[in-house]
This record gives structure tokens, sequence and C-alpha cells, in this order.
């Protein structure tokens, strides 16, 4: 669920505007041209030939039932994530603001990907950007994920815990979605992993 700043305790934070950036980035990591197109403009040379990775590759993203705790998940040959989706005017989102069920639902979910050992993403949208306004992080994990998995793991920026123990998201700290799709698509060789497909 998307948490909006000054949105009333309890109440659903997934109105139209969430729904839409929700839309945004199923298609964005399902290859949709369309959708990509219209981050393309905003974007820098570099930044293009990063989005446009995903087309040859995409993913198969399906919108998750409430029950889960997320609101996508994204599924390939190589890679499968739970995505929560958050978006903001702000570039801090606390997990505690307005009631605590972000951080409840962080937790319970740090504590499923440990023992699956699957990796779940934070997708935050900074609203009015004006050029890449995804940031991808990880929820902290102490068993980490094994091999390819581990490897994106290890180079995602982890969600901040304040002094009091609470989740939070700085914008800036994270991970730009076009970076993070060049990430999905390195390859290996018998060297590691040192090229792009």
């Amino acid at each position: 669920m998307v948490e909006v700043p000054g949105s009333s305790p309890g109440r659903s934070t997934m109105g139209k505007k969430g729904a839409i950036y929700e839309r945004e980035l199923k298609g964005i990591l399902s290859g949709d041209k369309k959708i990509i197109d219209r981050i393309l403009k905003k974007l820098s040379d570099e930044e293009r030939e990063n989005y446009m990775k995903i087309i040859n590759k995409p993913f198969m993203v399906l919108r998750a039932a409430g029950s889960l705790g997320v609101d996508l998940i994204a599924i390939r040959s190589d890679f499968s994530f739970p995505i929560e989706v958050k978006s903001s005017k702000n570039k801090i989102l606390r997990f505690t603001q307005n009631s605590s069920r972000g951080q409840k639902q962080a937790e319970k979910m740090i504590r499923e990907c440990e023992k699956t050992g699957v990796m779940a993403l934070y997708a935050f949208r900074l609203k009015s950007y004006r050029r890449d306004p995804w940031r991808i992080f990880s929820l902290p994990l102490r068993n980490k994920p094994k091999g390819w998995m581990g490897y994106i793991y290890n180079v995602l920026p982890k969600i901040s815990l304040t002094k009091e123990g609470n989740y939070i998201l700085h914008w800036d700290e994270g991970m730009p979605l076009n970076e993070f799709i060049s990430y999905l698509n390195y390859k290996k060789d018998e060297n590691g992993i040192n090229q792009q497909k």
C-alpha cells in the first residue's frame, strides 16, 4: 500500500494516484514500451539505455492479493521479487506515520523472507520529480539470499532504521530504478559477473 502524508489513521491510502504509480511500475517491469517511453523523455542517455534493457527481458508482473502484504510480484526465469510500492511528494517516508501498519508489515515480510530465502523489494516513487522518479530498496535480512539473488541483495540499499528501531525510507539513499534494471541484466561468465546482456 502507498502511504500518503496527511491521511487519516486506519484509512486505506491506496487511492487513485497510488494505483497509477503501481500500474506504472508494473508496466515498466513488464516491458510495456508505451509506459517506458513516457519515462524515457525525462532521462539521460545512460538512463534511457538502462530502461530499454527491460524490454528485451521483461518480468511477468502480477498484482498481489491484499493478504500477502505486498502490491506486486515480479517473476522471471532468473529472479522473482515481491514488491511493496510507496509514493510520496516528500523524500522521507516513515513506516510508523499515521499508524504502525507499515512497520508491522515490514517485520512480517522480513520473517517470511528469511524463512524462504526470498528478497522483498520496496519501490519508492517521488512525485513530480523530473528525472528517474523511482528508487529501489531491499529489507535488511540476517539470513541473506544466496547465489545470484544474493549478489543483487548485496548491491541494493537497505531500508534504514531510526533510533527507536522503526523503518524509514530516504528516497535519496535508494538505487535508481534504471540502475537496478541494469544490474538485473548482467550476465555471468566463468570469472564472475562482469558483462551486460
